[in-house]
């Protein structure tokens, strides 16, 4: 029953999603190479960089599990082919709406003889915030960038933590839909 209910909240979720995804990569490089992989070392010495432990561990088991289902094994950073990387920024946004709305009508006598109607005009402002999720492939050899995707989508606080793994777990999924890239047929 509780598969039933996560099954129904993650499709529920992903109806009404806002995410958007996308990709770029170095033509030049040869992902067919690409069979292992290592997390980049996070080095900071900010002492008010905070990296929140929670989704950090939903991030990495996302990906974790997309690159092994496309046979690429999590190995030691000293052997991998690729280093792997993200990045989080959130960025508040405004949606201001102004609707116009007619009604009535008022049957007005005089010289003239008419209708008229009345006129309401009502703005909402909205603030919201878009959490994005960059993340990086670099060639351990040559330290270039070999492909970065993103995703982008509404932050919202009242999930569950079951439903922010489900979250996390299908924006990874379709970041990572079109890796490897194909090469274009010329």
């Amino acid at each position: 029953m509780k598969k039933v209910i996560v099954g129904l909240v993650a499709l529920a979720l992903s109806a009404c999603s806002t995410l958007k995804t996308s990709s770029d990569y170095d033509p030049a490089a040869n992902f067919s190479d690409v069979k292992t992989y290592a997390w980049i070392v996070k080095k900071t010495k900010d002492s008010t960089y905070h990296l929140d432990g929670l989704m950090d561990q939903r991030i990495r088991a996302a990906v974790d599990n997309q690159l092994s289902a496309k046979g690429i094994t999590l190995t030691d950073v000293a052997t991998a082919d690729i280093l792997v990387n993200y990045l989080t920024k959130v960025d508040k946004k405004i949606n201001v709406d102004t609707f116009n709305t007619n009604y009535g009508y008022n049957p007005y006598y005089g010289s003239r003889w008419g209708y008229s109607g009345s006129m309401n005009t009502q703005t909402t402002v909205r603030e919201y915030e878009v959490g994005t999720l960059i993340l990086d492939m670099v060639n351990r050899e040559t330290g270039k960038l070999i492909w970065r995707g993103s995703v982008a989508d509404t932050i919202r606080d009242q999930n569950t933590p079951e439903e922010r793994v489900e979250v996390i777990n299908h924006a990874i999924s379709e970041m990572l839909v079109n890796y490897p890239p194909k090469p274009e047929a010329n």
